[in-house]
Parts: C-alpha cells; sequence; structure tokens
C-alpha cells in the first residue's frame, strides 16, 4: 500500500506522528498539512514531518487519496464541511477522535455523497507532552487503535484502514461506535474525570498547597493525567457526556459504600470492598496494544 498524498488535517503530535511513522514506512510519496496555527504549519515544514503547507483545509484535501482529521473532537463537523467538496472520490478518510458517536453524527450531516470514505479511528496512544515538536514515528508502534466503520462505509475503506494504521505499527480492533464510547467512558475519560477533580479539590482547601508540597508517589500515580491537554478533554467529556455521566453515578454508588462503611466504623465491610478493588486490579493485565506512554492516552 501507498499512497500518492496525505493531507493532515492538525499538524500536533498525533498527526504529526502518523505522517512520520508513514514515511518511514514508505508508504506515502507527498505530504501536505494544515493547522489552525501558521506557527505550527511553519514547525511542522522545518521538522520535516509535512512537505508543503496548505493555508485550508479545502486546499490540503485537494487531490489528496489519504485524508488523517487530527483536532480536537469539537472541530470535526467544521472540517468535515471544509472539505467536502474537494474530498476525491477514492479518498480514504479517517480521524483520530477519542469519542466516534459525535465524530460519526458530525460526517453525516456534512460529508454527504462522500460519506462512504470515512473510516472512523481511535488510536489508543499518547504522550505527556503535545505538539510537533514531539511528533514520534514510533508513537502507534505497538498500540491498539479502534476502527468503527459505518454502515454507509466501503468495504474497501475499512480493509484499507485497518491495512493503514498496521503499517504504522498499530494492533487494530474493530467495534460499533457505541460500545466504544461506553467502553472508553469507563476505562478512559471517567478516569480523567476523577483526576482533574481530585487534584481541584485538593487546591481548593486552605491548606492545599501544602498538602500538595507534602505529596508522594500515589499521588503522582493518580494524578498524572490530570495533567492532559484541557482544550482537548474539555470537548471529550463535552461529547461524550451521556457516557460519561452514567459512569459517574456507577461511581457514586461505589464511594458512598466506602463512606457509609467508614461512617458507621464497619471495618469488615470497609476492608472486604478494598479487597474486592484489590483483587480485581491485581487480575487485571494491561493486553498487548493498550499500554500507553504516559500521561495523554485518548
Amino acid at each position: 500500500m501507498k499512497f500518492q498524498r496525505l493531507a493532515l488535517i492538525g499538524c500536533g503530535l498525533m498527526g504529526g506522528s502518523f505522517a512520520l511513522a508513514l514515511r518511514q514506512a514508505q508508504a506515502v510519496e507527498h505530504i501536505v498539512g494544515f493547522s489552525a496555527s501558521d506557527k505550527t504549519r511553519q514547525r511542522a515544514l522545518e521538522l520535516g514531518v509535512i512537505d508543503q503547507i496548505a493555508t485550508s483545509v479545502a486546499e490540503a484535501v485537494q487531490g489528496a487519496d489519504l485524508v488523517l482529521l487530527a483536532v480536537p473532537v469539537g472541530a470535526m463537523h467544521a472540517s468535515f464541511e471544509a472539505m467536502r467538496d474537494v474530498l476525491a472520490p477514492n479518498a480514504l478518510l479517517m480521524d483520530v477522535g477519542s469519542t466516534k458517536c459525535d465524530v460519526i453524527a458530525a460526517a453525516q450531516a456534512t460529508l454527504g455523497e462522500r460519506l462512504s470514505c470515512f473510516v472512523p479511528a481511535h488510536p489508543i496512544a499518547g504522550k505527556e507532552v503535545a505538539g510537533i515538536d514531539h511528533a514520534d514515528a514510533q508513537l502507534y508502534q505497538g498500540r491498539r487503535t479502534i476502527l468503527t466503520p459505518m454502515p454507509q462505509t466501503s468495504i474497501h475503506r475499512a480493509q484499507a484502514a485497518h491495512q493503514v494504521w498496521t503499517t504504522v505499527g498499530s494492533q487494530v480492533s474493530t467495534m460499533t461506535p457505541e460500545a466504544h464510547d461506553a467502553t472508553y467512558a469507563a476505562v478512559s475519560h471517567l478516569p480523567h474525570l476523577l483526576a482533574f477533580a481530585a487534584v481541584n479539590a485538593l487546591t481548593s482547601q486552605a491548606q492545599g498547597a501544602a498538602f500538595l508540597e507534602m505529596a508522594g508517589p500515589g499521588f503522582r500515580d493518580f494524578s498524572r493525567i490530570a495533567a492532559s491537554e484541557p482544550a482537548v478533554w474539555r470537548d471529550i467529556l463535552s461529547a461524550n457526556q451521556v457516557q460519561v455521566l452514567t459512569q459517574v453515578a456507577h461511581f457514586r454508588q461505589a464511594l458512598a459504600k466506602f463512606e457509609q462503611a467508614m461512617q458507621a466504623g464497619d471495618v469488615a465491610t470497609l476492608q472486604a470492598l478494598i479487597q474486592q478493588a484489590s483483587s480485581t486490579r491485581a487480575a487485571w493485565t494491561l493486553q498487548a496494544g493498550n499500554a500507553c506512554s504516559p500521561a495523554s492516552e485518548n
């Protein structure tokens, strides 16, 4: 598989790493990049991530046989709209968004007859640092990428998407959009929300700064993902709010059991609850393809 022109919409960590990985695999001839920031576009060119700067989404997509949409999920609708009239009938279009139902709804509302070109994708990868300067051709090596094809997605496009992500080193899985969003609300979106809330709860206290100064590895490990990109996670939590709030309700129920045991001085129940969690966590094994670099896994 070799593409003539990759249109990279969003020249950040995820998009830049995809471009570098394809280039390293000699799977693309020419890479055109667009980002909202001219500084980012220029930096991507300086670093050799892209071969050519585009000043609009439409300019980048014109003539491309592969398009990667690597923008925050809140910007997907406008991006789809901007490329609709220039997207080639034979192009493969993918995204890297951390939510899928909302992205698919945006595509269905905007792409028209080009909807069959789109294969929604979510690579489970990231770093503690964002931006084009941290793009890495190895970012997707050994990581899982979830594809959530739609009924309108052509079989050929779905097969091509699978091959592309395999080419950059990913282990590819397929899910329905609904199952994807429910799953990642539970194992990614809620944990991020809890980390954000826990850090804010600490620092809102009068002695918060003093408490934080004394924090050790436990706090470091628990709070690591609270350092994630704010705009990205604002969009993710907003887009998947129904599923995330469902998980919040489950968390409240679990937390209430701990509160009740502590208030009642019921140490047997408290230990049993801790044991249940400890045993589950000890038995859990990180599946191949799910291991991520620290803090910005989506």
